[in-house]
């Protein structure tokens, strides 16, 4: 099953490069909201995520989370390979936002792979690369943005992501992602459902209007 898997999903790397992951590999299956990696833990192994969707965030001391980016299928969490490559204990936490599967490779290949296969050196450099200007595009939307803005493009972001249209969760999943207040959150909610840009029912908001421009 794994062989047919990488060679599906990672035609672009070197033969060798993929007898080695579906030799070292293990391809796992993980239930929507499951942790992968927490916060100040030694990470043993890292996912390369086949399907789903992975979130990587920060947390503070209050439980509040800043969402820092999603992984999609045929990416890597590069901040974990830093650590990884550093041996230094996580400094973010990945769970999943859908039922995902993923193949778990054991750090202590990260660097002989990166000096065996150019393939892999390359998908680790685009990789570490794109996380890096989402890490910025992050960061440019706590500082430029207006939390009615930062909500709207949550929503956007989320489509952009992985196509849907409904949001499966409470008013407290999104201020925990946003760094805000239920309070706050739930308002800004309100106005966006009385402008026609989403419709709110219990644990579910369909943001559909705001995707389509259709309000």
């Amino acid at each position: 099953m794994i062989e047919e898997i990488v060679k599906k999903r990672f035609p672009f790397f070197e033969s060798e490069l993929r007898s080695a992951i579906i030799k070292s590999g293990t391809y796992r299956e993980f239930t929507k909201n499951q942790e992968l990696i927490r916060e100040d833990q030694y990470i043993r192994s890292f996912p390369i995520v086949i399907s789903g969707l992975i979130k990587v965030c920060r947390t503070d001391e209050k439980g509040n989370e800043l969402l820092l980016y999603y992984l999609r299928p045929g990416e890597v969490c590069t901040v974990s390979l830093i650590c990884c490559m550093d041996r230094t204990r996580s400094r973010v936490k990945a769970l999943t936002e859908e039922e995902t599967a993923a193949i778990l490779i054991p750090v202590e290949l990260l660097d002989n792979w990166m000096t065996l296969f150019q393939t892999w050196k390359e998908y680790v450099m685009r990789s570490m690369q794109m996380r890096f200007d989402e890490l910025l595009n992050a960061m440019d939307n706590i500082a430029f943005l207006k939390m009615d803005e930062r909500l709207e493009k949550f929503f956007i972001d989320r489509y952009a992501s992985f196509g849907s249209k409904v949001f499966q969760g409470s008013h407290q999943d999104i201020a925990h992602a946003l760094s805000s207040s239920r309070e706050v959150i739930s308002r800004l909610l309100k106005q966006m459902e009385r402008k026609g840009m989403i419709r709110l029912s219990r644990g579910r908001i369909d943001y559909s209007p705001l995707c389509d421009k259709s309000y």
